[in-house]
């Protein structure tokens, strides 16, 4: 800890662990009769207006991990990799507002908690839900692994722990946040990172306007800056022998890899069990549309935190720190950062980071833990699990998922753990036809399809495994040649998925196949019932329209 700026290290703890009283507090917040409820503790309520929901679901979908990979992904190739993220982001509220609304409304009327819970009303089927959750709680482990690292980011560049040998002490800190992480959202669920939400937005856009003014000021001017990653796309890599920029694979369309990957990632976004969990904790249908319009406020911070890579690339002493931490790029802007700024101020920058991971991380272990308990646990285990022994197994199962993404984050290489949440946005996007085609149509089978489902889910995983770099034999990205042509491997699978689900749907259809209960009515999905409590949950296997079929 000796060479650990001792302003920078007070003001993150300080931060910190205001934002965490604040964790704690929170469970006095709006505080329900019973917490001891999944509306109360993993939807707070089904309470939050415009103002709150805005915070809250941008506070989930932009993450420590943002303000991390986008822009080291500039500063590795200078643009293409990172700015996709810009472009899907742009694209993705759109896509949300024709669907989630629905979703939202028919998961008022049936107390649906889960996605996998309005698969299990719609189609009738305990495996199609099942499918829906497995895959859920898979893609959210390493998402939420990938906070922590963006906390281990920041921490490296501190110095904190580096210096020690042990390996414990080295990881204490990244588990000291762990735990209080752990604690606040146990005891507080929801309405914790909802109100951490308000401090880290407020940090990061403090953070993105001074970065934006006063760091090219710093370092020449804009001018001077672009010019300096020009002239690093146009430098031959010593690995690839290609030019920085030439998007990999370094064969195909590489303008088509760029829009399938940020077409897919747009469609996968909304699908994430966290970002419909921030969305069914609103109070109304139309706090939906106007969050989705609000929200592209956001996309403009993505594009300045973007830039940020092409400031580092500008800044030889940052240059050179990433080549002396072994050229690690993750590194890039807490480094940067450093440089840069004053030590309070690039306490309050860090702590900006630190904090935003805890948001999202909290929101995806509650997400992945209601999956869990309704999907899981209630589903095969205990179907007469009363709302308090529910959110008591949630509680513990938060805790548990938490604890696999600190050790992923520690034990596994930060190269695999990107690899996997690049392989979870794949799978994630598998869930979509049956999420959202259910909005709108009872057309497909429900056998049908989990076929589709599992076709995707194995031509995807396999897809990536077999994608290679000049530095990695297996899981290097999520693009590869089919065709000719360089796409992205979850629109490919995604494709599958569906002609998969159409064919076997019209076999289904031809034998006469059971097509399962639907509890939903089409009213239901435009219904907006307002501030009204939510119903009580039906027990298992009723519901409007379900007398007399019996589901998988």
């Amino acid at each position: 800890m000796s060479n650990v700026n001792a302003v920078t290290f007070t003001i993150v703890v300080v931060l910190f662990v205001i934002v965490a009283g604040v964790g704690f507090a929170a469970a006095r917040w709006r505080r329900a009769e019973d917490m001891l409820h999944l509306n109360e503790w993993g939807l707070g309520g089904r309470g939050f207006g415009t103002f709150i929901g805005w915070f809250l679901i941008g506070g989930d979908l932009y993450t420590a991990y943002t303000f991390i990979a986008v822009p080291s992904a500039v500063f590795l190739s200078g643009a293409v990799a990172g700015f996709f993220a810009v472009s899907y982001t742009i694209i993705v509220f759109p896509i949300a507002m024709i669907f989630m609304p629905r979703l939202w409304s028919v998961s008022r009327v049936h107390n649906y908690v889960t996605p996998a819970d309005f698969i299990r009303g719609r189609y009738g089927s305990r495996g199609l839900s099942l499918a829906v959750a497995f895959t859920g709680i898979l893609a959210l482990m390493p998402y939420i692994a990938l906070q922590l690292v963006g906390i281990q980011a920041v921490l490296t560049v501190m110095g904190v722990g580096t210096t020690s040998h042990n390996t414990f002490i080295r990881d204490l800190p990244l588990i000291i946040a762990f735990l209080v992480l752990a604690i606040f959202t146990a005891l507080s669920g929801l309405r914790a990172p909802t109100m951490i939400a308000f401090i880290k937005d407020a940090l990061v856009y403090l953070m993105i306007i001074v970065a934006v003014f006063y760091i090219p000021a710093r370092i020449g001017g804009w001018g001077h800056i672009f010019a300096a990653g020009e002239a690093h796309m146009k430098a031959i890599n010593p690995t690839t022998h290609k030019p920085n920029g030439v998007f990999i694979p370094t064969t195909g369309n590489s303008q088509l890899a760029f829009a399938t990957l940020a077409l897919g990632s747009a469609c996968a976004l909304f699908c994430y069990p966290h970002a419909i969990t921030a969305t069914l904790a609103t109070r109304r249908r139309d706090v939906i549309k106007r969050n989705m319009s609000l929200l592209p406020l956001y996309s403009i911070m993505l594009g300045f935190i973007a830039l940020l890579g092409y400031m580092a690339l500008a800044d030889q002493p940052t240059v050179a720190s990433v080549k002396k931490a072994g050229g690690n790029a993750q590194l890039s802007v807490p480094f940067l950062f450093q440089h840069m700024y004053p030590s309070w101020f690039t306490g309050i920058s860090f702590a900006a980071i630190v904090i935003g991971a805890l948001v999202p991380a909290a929101i995806m272990s509650i997400a992945a833990a209601s999956l869990f308990t309704r999907n899981i646990f209630k589903e095969f285990v205990k179907p007469d699990a009363s709302p308090r022994l529910e959110t008591r197994i949630s509680q513990w199962v938060s805790f548990a998922v938490k604890l696999g993404a600190l050790l992923f984050a520690i034990g596994l290489p930060k190269t695999f753990s990107i690899n996997l949440q690049l392989l979870g946005g794949i799978w994630i996007l598998q869930v979509f036809p049956a999420l959202v085609s259910g909005l709108f149509t009872r057309w497909f089978h429900r056998w049908a399809l989990l076929a589709g489902w599992a076709a995707g889910m194995i031509f995807g995983t396999i897809a990536a495994y077999r994608v290679a770099t000049p530095t990695a034999s297996h899981w290097g990205g999520s693009t590869d040649i089919e065709f000719g042509h360089t796409v992205y491997i979850g629109l490919t699978a995604l494709l599958l998925n569906i002609a998969v689900s159409v064919a076997a749907t019209l076999i289904f259809r031809a034998a006469r196949a059971p097509q399962g209960a639907d509890e939903t009515l089409p009213h239901q999905y435009t219904a907006d019932p307002a501030e009204a409590p939510a119903p009580a949950p039906a027990a298992a296997g009723t519901g409007a329209g379900t007398s007399g079929v019996v589901s998988d």
